[in-house]
Parts: C-alpha cells; structure tokens; sequence
C-alpha cells in the first residue's frame, strides 16, 4: 500500500472529493480520466474498501474516503511545508514555526513575545496565522499547525493545553452613559442597553445568550460589526455600549474616551492556553518558540 498512494495519488483523490467527478478532478490536475480512475481503484484494492461512492450524479467519499481526504490534506500541506523549509535552509533560515492564534491574542499580547522571540533568534521564521479558538484546537490536532495560542475551549483529544495568562472581560461604556460609575457590574446589568456585537467574540457571545436566556431576557444588538476599532468607534458614539476584555480596550484609551467596567460573572475571566499535539516531534525552531511562550505568559 505504501508504494501505491503517493503525493500525486492524494493530490488526484482530493482533487475528484472536491471536484465531484472525475472529469473535472481529471481537467484540474491535467491528467486523462483513465488514470484517475485507475490510481484510485489501485488505492481501493490496497486497502480493501471502496473509497467513493458512485452514482449518475457524481461522486463523493465514504467513511473511509473521508479519512484518506482529510488525512490525505494534512500530509499534502506538511509536504509543501517542508519543501519551503528546506528551501529556507539554503537561504539562511534555521527554522519556521507555523502558529495558529485567536484575535485576542494577537491584540493583548503576542506580538510583543514574538517579538521578543525573534530577535534572540534572527535565523527562525513564523508564520502567524489568526483563527477562532475551537478551530484552533482543531488544526493542532489535525497537525496543520506547530503552536497554538487560543482560549480555554475546552479538551480535544490528541491536544495538549497549557495556561499561560488570562484576560477579563468588562462593559465598555461611554464616560457619560449610566453605568459609567458603576465599579463592578454583572452582565444581566446590561440588558437593558443596546449592544454592539462583535464577530470576533465568538466564544463569550455564546456564553451570554446563554446568560441573557436564563435570566429570562436577551441581548439587544443594536448592529454587529467585525473590528474591534469599529466596535469602539461606535460604543464612542454612543450608539450602544459593547463587552469586550479590559486587556483589549486598554489599547484604544488614548484614542477613545471610554470606560471598561468590570463583569462579576464567573465566566468573565478566561484562560488562554498554549496548544501541542500530544505526541509532538515539535521541531527545535518550534519547541524554543513553546519555551519561550511558556515562560512568559501574558498576566
């Protein structure tokens, strides 16, 4: 089996999966019908179970298809990863680190230790690329990326976590709105405001629908947006008032005059974790960037 399902065998499977013919997989990669059918069957008989099921119209992967596909992906990338690093060797580079991060993370405190990073080891390239919490847990457990850095989402199996800082989550009001005094406050607080929603709060605007619910009320969106400059430009405005981390809107206070109150709920503080596979063969370049985040955490 080893000799049959090569790099150009994988790149045609994923190709007719994501295609849905084999015609089309067949124009896309530039080789005859006739010999995408024939790899593919070669891999069916290897294995001994079909890998696609087939009908007039079309064609799309059984349980053990959808294995090869995904599988078949992470090998493909990690193919292309180590061509380019390879290739870095030549010029210079002693490493590349592939590191999946949620905004906030980005925001609060990540670029300063990459910095931090970077310059004690010139020769180590990154490639820093930003993602939702759970579908960070997910690349580092389909190994498409070395490091992850994201909240506390919870356990994936085949992916190990460790704290390294929290952030708070608070109201951010005008200095002139009603709750602007208030030293502490509870989300259910808030209700009776309208909010601003922010895309990038995933993860706790899950929690509050969840908190507004039992509370039996809802939160009142006023309009969403995807930034967090535009979110704070708004809540500025008056417009509505947006919960977001203290850490974040500290970043902002010297451009908007706002007030980051704290929230009480249990649920407002959260944990960031830094992310490996649980059997990693993280790389050198790779485990002194997990060194170095470790021991520094962000508060």
């Amino acid at each position: 089996m080893s000799s049959t399902i090569d790099p150009t065998t994988l790149r045609v499977f994923i190709a007719v999966c994501e295609e849905g013919t084999i015609l089309r997989a067949a124009e896309r990669e530039f080789i005859a019908a006739s010999a995408v059918s024939k790899r593919i069957a070669d891999v069916e008989a290897a294995v001994g179970t079909p890998l696609l099921h087939r009908s007039q119209r079309g064609v799309h992967p059984t349980a053990a298809g959808a294995t090869l596909l995904a599988q078949g992906r992470v090998i493909l990338r990690s193919l292309a990863k180590l061509k380019a690093e390879l290739g870095e060797y030549a010029q210079g580079v002693r490493g590349h680190v592939h590191v999946l991060a949620n905004v906030s993370s980005i925001v609060e405190f990540l670029p300063e230790q990459l910095i931090d990073f970077l310059a004690a080891h010139p020769d180590i390239r990154l490639d820093v690329e930003e993602r939702t919490s759970a579908s960070i847990l997910r690349g580092i457990a389909e190994g498409v990326a070395d490091i992850g850095v994201c909240r506390n989402v919870g356990e994936m199996e085949g992916v190990e976590c460790t704290m390294i800082g929290v952030d708070h989550f608070a109201a951010v009001v005008p200095e002139a709105h009603p709750l602007a005094q208030s030293k502490r406050l509870a989300f259910t607080d808030t209700l009776e405001y309208d909010h601003v929603g922010l895309s990038l709060n995933t993860t706790a605007s899950s929690i509050m629908q969840r908190v507004a619910a039992a509370a039996g009320s809802e939160i009142r969106y006023r309009i969403h947006v995807s930034s967090i400059d535009a979110a704070l430009r708004l809540v500025h405005s008056g417009l509505a008032i947006c919960v977001m981390t203290q850490e974040i809107v500290a970043r902002y206070r010297s451009i908007y005059r706002l007030r980051a109150v704290p929230l009480t709920d249990v649920w407002a503080t959260q944990e960031f974790s830094l992310c490996i596979r649980s059997d990693p063969a993280l790389s050198p370049a790779a485990r002194l960037l997990f060194d170095h985040l470790r021991a520094k955490k962000s508060g």
